[in-house]
């Protein structure tokens, strides 16, 4: 990657404050560059060099899982932290996804940060990949903002919407908080662990929220195992706001509740503290004698490991924890489920474009 060979110089002027700022700000810029550079080369260059060893072996897939697994242990006894065998796929996954980035960079491109480039890789479709990766350039989007992007399916409202304005506008204010904060990257604990630093038609989102939440009723009403619909943006009001339960269920087999609430990104600590709080309200307000505690499911539109989570089960009733999972659809169910309804909704959108 072609990097800025100007050292940062300054004409003086007859603002001693506006100078002085202007060179820290500029020697501040290009040491992130320097850094984020650095450690992006780093990472391709082990996902390369491990893809070469696999490409030793027959067996290519278990001979990988072993020398990854090695690997990682030498690495972090010899680096700490940084070098889990998940990340060390992540390095395979970056070099096979971004072949040739150190070899027809254009000048005037920009590597991204590690944290942009990790975001990327979570994207199978390579049109959307490559949209995101030069939004992401052309736009200064932060890492979290690119997420965000990722999570809420952006490239694809943006891309069926016949008012891109109004998707374009929602997705500015609501990323706003996230362009603000100059020193995101330095702070990013994994620089401090590359240092070796100790770590200290419209479709906007809720027309998407709208869509999933929609299919999600009627595949939970058809398992079949006992549930029972009670209500769709159920409101609770309390002295600290006004919440909205996207759906509400009673199972009478379980005899108990079941809360789902969907986000369109990330789960968060947020969120489950506050799917906690519904199912103690529910259980408080709602759940009467002979039933079992309320279940809280949190739904994410974006699969990954932390796609559904239930709730903690409080209290001592651990004889209906099998009950629970027999009953409840399954992790797999619903990312399945998830995946489905997002093609579907995409296809839809396509049909409508062409009507």
């Amino acid at each position: 990657m072609e990097q800025d060979s100007k050292i940062v110089t300054i004409e003086n002027t007859s603002d001693i404050f506006a100078d002085v700022q202007s060179i820290i700000e500029q020697t501040r810029k290009y040491a992130y560059q320097a850094i984020n550079v650095a450690m992006v080369r780093r990472n391709w260059l082990l996902g390369k060099r491990i893809a070469d060893e696999e490409l030793q072996s027959t067996d290519r897939a278990e001979y990988g899982k072993e020398v990854i697994r090695r690997l990682s242990d030498y690495l972090t006894r010899q680096y700490g932290k940084g070098f889990t065998k998940s990340n060390l796929y992540q390095f395979v996954q970056f070099y096979k996804l971004f072949p040739d980035i150190f070899h027809a960079v254009s000048g005037k491109s920009q590597i991204l940060s590690w944290t942009h480039y990790r975001n990327l890789l979570r994207i199978a479709d390579k049109s959307a990949r490559d949209w995101y990766l030069n939004e992401a350039v052309k736009e200064v989007w932060s890492a979290r903002t690119l997420d965000r992007n990722i999570a809420s399916q952006y490239y694809y409202r943006l891309l069926q919407s016949q008012n891109r304005a109004i998707v374009k506008d929602e997705m500015n204010n609501l990323t706003e908080s996230y362009q603000c904060d100059r020193l995101e990257f330095i702070k990013n604990p994994i620089v401090a662990e590359f240092l070796g630093l100790a770590q200290n038609t419209d479709l906007s989102e809720t027309k998407l929220e709208t869509s999933i939440i929609t299919h999600i009723q009627k595949f939970v009403m058809e398992l079949g195992k006992g549930y029972a619909f009670v209500a769709r943006q159920q409101h609770i009001k309390t002295d600290m706001g006004d919440y909205f339960i996207d759906l509400v269920f009673y199972n009478y087999i379980l005899k108990c509740f079941l809360l789902i609430d969907l986000k369109t990104s990330r789960i968060t600590h947020q969120d489950v503290g506050q799917m906690d709080m519904y199912v103690r309200m529910y259980d408080d307000l709602k759940r009467t004698e002979g039933d079992n505690p309320t279940i809280g499911l949190i739904l994410c539109s974006e699969t990954s490991e932390d796609m559904a989570r239930y709730s903690v089960l409080h209290d001592n009733e651990r004889l209906f924890q099998a009950r629970y999972l027999t009953y409840l659809p399954s992790v797999d169910q619903l990312k399945e489920e998830i995946e489905m309804q997002k093609e579907v909704f995409r296809l839809q959108q396509e049909d409508n474009k062409l009507e």
